[in-house]
């Protein structure tokens, strides 16, 4: 046996560890719905200006990240997104949500939409705080 130098895997490494590492845990948890989903928004020539994407997993959807381009920002597209992948989590008995955001992101705006903070990270990237937000219906 080895251990390898440390270096960015190929997927199917990378795969193998997954499917180790969700067996264990699934001989605790048993089998649950797990799924990577995303939303867009486009404009009239089909171009992405926005998007959210998210995990469905262990009964908890964990936004992974939302965006929406500077031109198309205060139109209310990032509330929509949000709105919408809570309510696709909810169609599959999905109520707890989690994120994790920075203080030079949108903190506020997650407040805003229900979202309280359980967690801070300092210094995470250097010179800055991570929030970790949770809501539940």
């Amino acid at each position: 046996m080895k251990i390898t130098d440390v270096a960015q895997p190929n997927e199917d490494d990378f795969e193998v560890l997954k499917i180790g590492l969700n067996g264990f845990n699934e001989c605790f948890t048993g089998s649950l719905f797990r799924e990577r989903v995303a939303a867009f928004v486009k404009d009239d020539n089909n171009q992405i200006i926005g998007g959210i994407l998210g995990e469905v997993k262990w009964g908890w959807l964990y936004v992974e990240g939302l965006w929406v381009s500077e031109p198309a920002r205060s139109k209310g597209l990032g509330s929509k997104l949000l709105n919408h992948l809570e309510e696709f989590a909810l169609s599959k008995g999905i109520t707890n949500y989690r994120l994790e955001t920075t203080s030079f992101q949108a903190l506020d705006f997650y407040k805003k939409q229900g979202y309280i903070v359980f967690g801070e990270l300092d210094n995470m990237p250097p010179g800055y705080t991570s929030y970790f937000l949770k809501k539940s219906r």
